[in-house]
């Protein structure tokens, strides 16, 4: 069996390295992003890890892009307008070219961003673009994008790496890096000639400027920054979180993001004692959010609601009618539920959680598990694939609206709250679509089809030198946006 290394392993090694001193800046960025290997995957063909989708947005790129600070910034497109309410989307591209040189023109973007919306699709955003009813090559350099209705937040979406413009025969994309060598458990990449630049000013990349992108294990990607042989471990989750805590590492280095999104339990099968709502609710009671955040992150804060702003509803955000109880009547609630279920049945409702592997989840599983011990449950841990009763969902969100979050948090939900979703993803008008989602919001927490935690807890290892870091709400930080600005 391969071993892998032991906590005590990373310790002894941070107190013989010191892992708080400031890097040497020069050579390569390293980088290791935790899972699987880096490889070019067809976004519109599939899901990828964060190895992937890291180096799918190098290599290339949508018509706009997520800065330092996941905020929206050019693309291939240098400029765009937005009319109608956010019917129509125009943007004009820029000078850019494909990884063997050729110019891109708009029938090259047209024919890419088609292919997402093509029946087949297995993009991971392709039900969220369902509303894009043309997608037209106006002139060369100027496309347009028509909805049939209003998506104000679109361009958050086009900011993903899924919806890249990316040729499949051969692989390659517009950059802004380019793919200069390969290994199994790495890629190096260079940054790639921009047209657009005039001539005195295109110079030749230095060392620094090229960023060297491994996917590994946390356990291994810790090591190596402690060994100061990589400057940035990124995609780092509650599940790797007990692996770093403790460590010899210096608070300047480990960063956490201030991600949005979605951390809790879906109830995915409303058979038995999940079958009545009164009872889905008396086990989002029973959990204690606080301690549990506690025992992670110092500043992960609890959450019990499904919204986390009121974004684009009509109202704020639906909180639980249980928050107005103290934590022992919340308890007491959820164990005579538990009693009346155990009464009528003869046996206690037993809950299988399906979590993912690593220490987090265990630490997970102990707090949830716990807690519905202590009202009377049977709590069983199953794999993240399994059948199961209640299914963490761990997701940062891709754009900033309401509709993201029912549609996620919806797996499954009452016919109601699944009616008043589909009302709002069809409405005319933002005035219509922003009390939908009031409404489905409300419907969402009467039918208990969600069980709030928190948000979602993004950590990354930085060294100095990657002065261009930024933590954000996207959790999503460009290999061209670390050290210095890269074309």
């Amino acid at each position: 069996m391969r071993r892998f290394p032991s906590l005590a392993l990373i310790a002894a090694t941070a107190l013989a390295l010191g892992g708080c001193e400031r890097r040497r800046d020069e050579g390569p960025v390293v980088v290791s992003a935790i899972g699987s290997a880096p490889v070019l995957v067809d976004p519109a063909r599939g899901r990828a890890e964060t190895s992937s989708r890291l180096l799918l947005d190098s290599v290339a790129q949508g018509l706009v892009r997520f800065d330092a600070n996941g905020q929206i910034t050019p693309g291939l497109a240098e400029r765009w307008t937005v009319l109608d309410e956010g019917r129509s989307y125009i943007f004009r591209l820029r000078d850019a070219e494909w990884s063997d040189g050729k110019r891109i023109v708009a029938a090259d973007v047209v024919n890419a961003l088609r292919r997402h919306l093509s029946v087949g699709s297995r993009s991971a955003l392709s039900p969220y673009l369902a509303a894009i009813d043309e997608i037209v090559e106006m002139t060369p350099h100027v496309i347009e994008i028509r909805l049939t209705a209003p998506r104000p937040d679109l361009l958050k979406l086009f900011a993903q790496p899924e919806l890249a413009v990316f040729k499949t025969k051969p692989p390659s994309g517009t950059g802004p890096f380019r793919l200069i060598e390969r290994r199994p458990r790495w890629v190096m990449l260079r940054p790639a000639f921009d047209p657009a630049r005039v001539a005195e000013d295109a110079e030749e990349p230095s060392p620094e400027q090229s960023v060297q992108l491994y996917g590994e294990r946390a356990s291994r990607a810790i090591l190596r920054f402690l060994a100061r042989e990589s400057d940035l471990v990124t995609g780092g989750s509650f599940v790797d979180w007990p692996l770093v805590t403790g460590q010899q590492i210096a608070p300047a280095n480990l960063r956490t993001d201030p991600a949005a999104g979605l951390f809790g339990l879906a109830v995915v099968n409303r058979e038995g004692f999940l079958a009545d709502a009164q009872n889905r609710l008396a086990i989002a009671q029973a959990i204690d959010r606080a301690a549990l955040v506690a025992a992670y992150a110092q500043g992960w804060t609890e959450d019990a609601q499904l919204l986390p702003a009121q974004l684009d509803s009509a109202t704020l955000p639906t909180r639980p009618g249980w928050l107005a109880l103290s934590p022992d009547e919340r308890r007491e609630g959820a164990r005579a539920r538990i009693a009346k279920w155990h009464t009528e049945q003869g046996s206690a409702p037993r809950l299988r959680i399906a979590l993912p592997k690593g220490p987090g989840a265990t630490i997970l599983f102990g707090f949830v598990g716990a807690a519905l011990q202590s009202v009377g449950a049977e709590p069983v841990r199953v794999g993240a694939r399994d059948a199961a009763d209640l299914r963490l969902i761990d997701a940062v969100a891709p754009f900033d609206s309401a509709l993201w979050y029912l549609e996620t948090a919806c797996q499954p939900c009452s016919a109601e709250a699944r009616a008043k979703i589909t009302a709002a993803q069809t409405a005319t008008t933002l005035s219509e679509r922003a009390q939908h989602i009031a409404e489905a919001d409300l419907a969402l927490a009467e039918d208990g089809a969600y069980i709030a935690i928190a948000r979602p807890l993004r950590w990354h290892l930085v060294a100095l030198r990657l002065r261009q870091w930024q933590p954000n709400s996207r959790a999503w930080h460009p290999l061209n946006r670390l050290r210095r600005e890269t074309p």
